[in-house]
């Protein structure tokens, strides 16, 4: 996979030469060993061979025999050496590279750190831009793991800090970027054949950076970013090129919402149709105006939508616009849709007549070439035919409107008639026009009417001639008065839509305050439920906010008041069959609204509260009954078979009617012994179990080396038969003595070792290995049978479980369990993972011995 882009380099003005930038080549690579240098390599034999001028800067072959004979025949540029901290180190000699000024160089390991003081950049991608500046092409390598972006998100992932980076701005300036893939299988194998690192580190990076869930994971970042890449460049060239039509390299699918109830069909339906092709892309969009007061918008059921979006793997956007139908086909097209999911209009037929086509028609008049779905649904055809007549205006005010409508022309007409001379007819009118304008702002337009018609009459009676009489005999007057009243019921419905919009925006914004008070309650709050209840309390003022299990008196529905005490009480229901009970104010209907997303808020937390009670309640009673089935089948079965081989074998012996040879006698003592001994076993590994659970084991950590540990765990199995596998043991000497309780550490290592022994097949041995990573020293015992199921691992190391893959009837089960507990008491880990080749490998964690040893403690 490759990304290219072409940067044009044209003559500049002017009398110097203008040096041409050179290209940047990156090979990108998921982990280690995928094989980056080796194509870098390559790529430089396949450039050399056309005749370009090819040199090695700097390429590290780790001692990897394939890479070092691909480098042979390519002109080696010699490293500069540098000493820091009483060492020799080779760098890349950037001064005597850009003397030597070749086509193209090879700088491997692109963040790579320098040594201080060893050159003129600190970073090894500092040099490389030095070299590009002076017109020199560079092939160079990097692992995902070292760009900028992503360094936290692969710490958090392997658990290794990323200390070298490359800023993810420098990689993307590159002409062209190449993935190297391998899967993860592959990359394992590449790493136990010995074809990456050394023998020794084999073992600890297969166990640690290199599992395969790092390396999936790994891989698909490696994968994201080079396909964010190519998002990029696509982007780049159709804004360069001027291209606005939608190029189908991918089916993206944007659904509009309203915010309305049919907002969840149209996002499942627009999932289907993403769902239909591989890569498919869900994107809703909300078009939310610019003034913030779209009526009819549900901000809980966007708030839900969205959940449901990210549910399904899409992602939610919110674009400002006063034109909705434009505001969404120019997201579309940004976004290179190809295909647009809108919900059939929910108003009724006599509107869409009155009103002219709706949205949809004009989004698909405007969409070109994405495709249009009118998706229905139960709402559609619905929406109410005129304006909700909810009021606005407090009653005080809906009733001093229209009576200021009257009064107050009544006395403008009084003050007038006094002053009659000193102004003329439009004056007049002006004046009486102000106080229709000031009653439309006490009550709305509807007292804005009366007062106009009462401005109007007594404007034609008394200052119209003929004065005294409802007349109009000058056409003039006539206009004036016509025009007066149009001007006054326009500036008056003006007025009264600039206050309910002036209300609603307050609403909107006290609204949207509450909900992020509320949010920020939660997230800060410790207890989530008492903390919801008082902050319901502060909110809506009231005197006392109570939950309730069950509705007083019987009180049936979302919302309803009931008797309490000496007032009422609103009972708000939950949800979860729990009910808020508000006592103090009565609450208007736009506050209920708010309240209602509270009390959501609430239900959810009681659910919540609910389930955990729950499962902390049952998962105790779960553990304890498994345990006890667990013991009752073993005690029934395993505690009883040796000891019926001994007591058998000691019967026989006791019997006078039988006539054993001297072979039998002896053999029948020694099969008791046998016996007795598993048994002790059995009943030492319940004990200490016991102990382990009941935190009474003593421990005494010091210094221990393996050396002087496993002889005696090996010593302490069952002799091996004739025809059982081997026990291999490697590298004991070379790692340091580790801290650890040496009696407790021999346990471990005798159940990890016998249980290999246990499930390997006669030709296969058991290997024994060990080796030093970061301050623990890391013990593998590993087997080469069939193995374990990855979910069924961590199951092994539960207490009576016997998931072995040749003999399920030897054993307590107690083995693994107690290995890990007694691990995990001397402050290390047991896991279990594949051996390479097949089987199982168990891996022994332990910290390395510290100077002077730890004292004894107790758990």
């Amino acid at each position: 996979m490759s990304v290219t882009t072409t940067h044009d380099a044209g003559p500049a003005a002017g009398a110097w030469p203008v040096v041409r930038p050179g290209r940047l080549k990156v090979f990108l690579g998921a982990a280690p060993g995928v094989g980056k240098t080796y194509r870098m390599l390559d790529e430089a034999h396949r450039r050399a061979a056309r005749g370009a001028d090819v040199v090695a800067g700097f390429v590290e072959c780790h001692r990897r025999r394939h890479t070092e004979a691909k480098l042979a025949g390519l002109e080696v540029l010699p490293l500069a050496g540098h000493d820091y901290r009483g060492g020799q180190y080779a760098e890349l000699d950037l001064a005597a590279l850009l003397a030597r000024r070749p086509q193209m160089v090879l700088v491997d390991e692109l963040a790579h750190t320098n040594v201080p003081g060893g050159g003129l950049h600190p970073k090894r991608w500092q040099d490389v831009e030095d070299i590009l500046d002076a017109g020199i092409d560079v092939v160079t390598t990097l692992n995902v793991q070292h760009l900028e972006s992503l360094s936290d998100v692969v710490e958090k992932i392997t658990g290794v800090p990323q200390r070298e980076t490359v800023p993810d701005e420098f990689v993307r300036r590159a002409d062209e970027i190449e993935l190297v893939d391998i899967p993860p299988e592959g990359l394992r194998r590449r790493m136990a054949h010995g074809n990456i690192y050394p023998p020794e580190r084999i073992d600890a990076s297969l166990a640690n950076y290199f599992r395969p869930g790092n390396l999936i994971a790994l891989r698909e970042l490696a994968l994201r970013w080079l396909a964010g890449r190519v998002d990029e460049s696509l982007h780049k060239y159709r804004v360069e090129h001027g291209i606005g039509d939608v190029w189908e390299t991918r089916e993206r699918v944007v659904v509009a919402l309203t915010g309305g109830p049919e907002g969840e069909t149209l996002i499942r339906r627009a999932a289907r149709i993403a769902g239909r092709s591989a890569g498919g892309e869900l994107l809703a969009v909300h078009i939310a105006r610019s003034d913030g007061l779209a009526a009819g918008v549900s901000h809980a059921a966007l708030a839900a939508q969205r959940a449901l979006v990210e549910d399904l793997g899409g992602s939610y956007h919110s674009v400002v616009g006063d034109e909705v139908h434009t505001a969404l086909v120019d997201f579309a097209m940004a976004e290179n849709a190809t295909q647009l999911v809108l919900g059939t209009s929910r108003r009724r037929r006599l509107e869409r007549f009155l009103t002219g086509r709706g949205i949809g028609d004009t989004v698909v008049a405007l969409s070109e070439d994405i495709d249009v779905h009118m998706v229905t649904h139960e709402r559609a055809g619905h929406g109410r035919l005129l304006p909700s007549r909810r009021r606005t205006l407090p009653t005080s005010r809906l009733i001093a409107g229209p009576v200021a409508g009257v009064v107050l022309p009544v006395l403008l007409t009084l003050a007038l008639d006094r002053m009659r001379g000193t102004l003329n007819l439009t004056s007049e009118a002006l004046l009486f026009l102000v106080v229709v304008v000031a009653v439309a702002c006490i009550g709305g337009v509807v007292s804005a009417l009366v007062a106009a018609l009462t401005a109007a009459l007594l404007l034609n009676y008394w200052f119209m001639p003929p004065i005294g009489e409802f007349t109009m005999s000058d056409p003039d007057s006539v206009l004036a008065l016509l025009v007066f009243a149009v001007v006054a019921a326009t500036v008056a419905a003006a007025a009264d839509r600039s206050l309910r919009l002036s209300r609603r925006a307050a609403r909107a914004t006290a609204e949207a305050e509450t909900m992020s008070s509320l949010a920020g309650s939660i997230v800060r709050g410790d207890q989530t439920i008492p903390a919801l209840l008082e902050r319901t309390r502060e909110t809506f003022g009231m005197d006392t906010v109570d939950l309730a299990p069950d509705a007083p008196d019987a009180a049936a529905g979302s919302e309803r008041h009931v008797s309490a005490g000496s007032g009422s009480a609103l009972v708000v229901a939950a949800g979860s069959g729990a009910f808020l009970i508000l006592r103090g104010r009565t609450l208007p209907s736009s506050e209920r609204r708010v309240l209602a997303t509270f009390a959501a808020h609430v239900g959810a937390a009681v659910e919540r509260a609910r389930l955990a009670e729950a499962a902390a309640e049952v998962e105790p009673i779960k553990a304890a009954d498994r345990l006890r089935t667990a013991l009752l089948r073993a005690v029934s079965h395993d505690l009883r078979t040796p000891l019926a081989g001994a007591l058998a074998a000691i019967t026989s012996l006791r019997t006078p009617d039988v006539d054993f040879s001297e072979e039998d006698r002896a053999e029948l003592p020694e099969s008791a012994e046998l016996s007795l001994n598993r048994l002790n076993r059995l009943v030492e590994n319940l004990l200490d179990l016991s102990r382990l659970q009941a935190g009474a084991l003593t421990l005494e950590l010091r210094a221990t080396t393996l050396e002087e540990v496993l002889p005696a765990a090996l010593d302490s199995l069952e002799p091996l038969p004739a025809d059982g596998p081997g026990i291999g043991v490697q590298n004991l000497e070379t790692v340091p003595a580790l801290q650890a309780d040496p009696p407790l550490l021999e346990r471990v290592l005798a159940n990890l070792v016998g249980n290999a022994v246990r499930h390997t097949p006669g030709d296969r041995p058991v290997l024994v290995t060990a080796s030093d990573l970061a301050g623990r020293v890391e013990v593998r015992i590993a087997d080469q049978g069939p193995g374990i199921a990855a979910d069924d691992r961590e199951r092994a190391f539960e207490p009576f479980q016997r998931l072995g893959d040749r003999d399920n009837t030897a054993g307590l089960g107690l083995g693994l369990a107690l290995a890990r507990g007694l691990t995990e008491a001397m402050n290390g880990t047991l896991t279990a993972e594949d051996t390479p080749g097949g089987g199982l490998t168990m891996v022994l964690s332990l910290p390395v011995a510290a100077d002077p040893p730890a004292a004894a403690g107790r758990l």
